[in-house]
């Protein structure tokens, strides 16, 4: 196992994000790959697969993940460099990551200061020489530039990022001991364990008490407007600084994307970027000839960032608030499901249990019953500072009889009830495009399976059905459908469209292997000094 170097400070996390996202959220600038080789076909990783169920001696049945493998298979193809995410989030902050596009291994890190020739740390010795007698001049942008070509021209195509990994130090601390019980928690919704862990990994560092600077708050950083409507229609109450209590909205969050879609990819994009900006991407991935839900993204995204770049007149139109974080986020979430591997590993697990009192708890109480100290009750508690509300869940490493209805299910084997409804949901993707999501031909059937987790009278369900109804809510005002129409039908748009696919044309005559299908499918990694802001 590679040592993780995480180092504690806690700083806001560039991706953070809700269902809505800011539109300023992607001025961030990103690294991406430059200067083809030609390299062929990569093969599809076997060293890793995602577990469907987490390492516990008392696991318990779960509805299996669909589409998983199909997945995975997609993001080697289409971003074969997805894993070298894991090496921006394990290493301390304070130094510039490259590795390469083709496989996502870590090439060499660099000091963010001036001298990268001394400061220099290579994975691969064969590269040490590369700077010799090459003084990099300029800002941190120019040196980066520089050295991604000279990489490039050694190594392949390089993607780079500042290095992140002081953010999660101290959240994966203090918290990577429930990765185990909030692991479950995702796999009772359909989604795989490491999947949600990845993301709440890198939205929020683990933390249920950070904010970022939009706002958006805890575990999976959804934006304060959205925890207040989930509460109107929740039937308890939800203290949203609780990593326990977000968690299962998390993970209803992602199996109802995830059933939008077919796919957990654009679902995950949805998150970050918001329906809009996806729904975008994927009317440019049909206009670049994708067949199925997948090449519809990728190819989309592809297209939306080269058009990006160019900013012809207008192009806004095409591309909305879409930009390189949206681009990268699926496939950072999707890298960082082995730094949840390696946690996993290397964190004995604990479990929580939860408690929903009918009158508010006070913490002198909780304290005098439990004999636990401060710090750990606000460990399993951060939202709690003085009581517990009436109906809210009080979580504790042991079940206390008297802190009211043990909540935990998670713990318990799921329902047939609840099964037999979330498997029949989790298979709508076989019913309904995406499109018809926008355009209410799926309402009348979410309002159906709304109805019908309800009825199973279990945590978890009402929890579906809470979700549900807060994605009907965002759908019935028509907003999404009305700005999706006007593009389609956009000859401006088309136009800009034809103008991206010209771009994208002469960029892949350049990198030819023969048959075009290896370059095809990475346009993006043929691009000489892409500088996308």
């Amino acid at each position: 196992m590679r040592t993780m170097h995480i180092a504690g400070a806690s700083i806001l996390a560039v991706f953070a994000s809700g269902p809505v996202h800011s539109p300023l959220a992607d001025s961030h600038t990103f690294g991406l790959p430059v200067i083809a080789a030609d390299l062929g076909v990569i093969a599809l990783i076997t060293d890793w697969t995602l577990k469907q169920s987490v390492d516990r001696d008392d696991a318990v049945p779960v509805p299996a993940p669909r589409h998983h493998d199909r997945d995975l298979e997609a993001m080697q193809t289409y971003r074969p460099g997805y894993r070298f995410w894991r090496h921006v989030f394990t290493i301390p902050n304070g130094r510039m990551a490259f590795g390469r596009a083709a496989d996502g291994s870590l090439l060499a890190t660099f000091p963010l200061g001036r001298n990268w020739a001394r400061g220099a740390d290579w994975e691969e010795s064969s590269l040490a020489d590369l700077l010799a007698g090459e003084p990099l001049e300029g800002g941190l942008a120019e040196r980066r530039d520089d050295t991604a070509l000279m990489l490039a021209q050694r190594a392949g195509p390089v993607v780079y990022h500042e290095t992140r990994g002081t953010f999660i130090a101290d959240g994966t601390e203090r918290y990577g001991a429930f990765l185990g019980e909030w692991g479950a928690i995702f796999e009772r919704f359909g989604v795989p364990a490491e999947i949600g862990l990845a993301q709440g990994l890198a939205e929020s560092g683990l933390k249920g008490r950070i904010r970022s600077e939009a706002g958006a708050i805890g575990f999976c950083q959804w934006l304060p407007q959205n925890w207040e409507r989930l509460q109107e229609l929740a039937p308890h109450v939800i203290e949203v600084h609780n990593q326990t209590t977000q968690v299962p909205y998390c993970a209803a969050h992602l199996a109802v994307l995830g059933t939008k879609y077919g796919s957990l990819i654009p679902a995950l994009s949805e998150h970050h970027a918001g329906a809009v900006n996806v729904g975008r991407a994927m009317i440019n991935g049909d206009f670049a000839g994708g067949d199925d839900v997948r090449e519809r993204y990728f190819l989309g995204a592809e297209l939306t960032l080269l058009i990006r770049q160019n900013r012809p007149p207008g192009y806004r139109e095409v591309v909305g608030g879409y930009g390189p974080r949206s681009f990268r986020y699926a496939e950072m979430v999707f890298g960082n499901t082995l730094t949840i591997a390696e946690l996993k590993a290397a964190i004995p697990q604990e479990r929580i249990f939860a408690m929903r009192p009918s009158r508010p708890v006070s913490f002198e109480e909780v304290a005098s019953r439990t004999g636990l100290s401060a710090d750990q009750i606000r460990r399993f508690n951060p939202a709690l500072v003085n009581r517990v509300p009436a109906r809210a869940n009080l979580y504790l490493p042991s079940h206390v009889e008297d802190f009211g209805t043990d909540t935990a299910f998670w713990h318990l084997a799921a329902t047939p009830e609840y099964t037999d409804v979330l498997n029949e949901f989790l298979r709508l993707d076989e019913r309904f495009a995406p499109e018809d999501w926008h355009d209410g031909s799926v309402f009348e059937t979410l309002r159906r399976f709304e109805s019908r987790f309800r009825a199973t009278g279990t945590e978890e369900g009402a929890v579906m059905a809470v979700v549900i109804a807060f994605v009907i809510g965002e759908l019935s005002d028509g907003r999404q459908l009305e700005i999706l129409t006007e593009v389609r039908r956009s000859e401006r748009a088309h136009r800009l469209l034809e103008q991206g696919m010209r771009q994208r044309d002469a960029l892949l005559r350049t990198v030819d292997d023969g048959n075009g299908t290896w370059a095809r499918r990475n346009a993006l990694l043929t691009t000489a000094s892409v500088n996308l802001r």
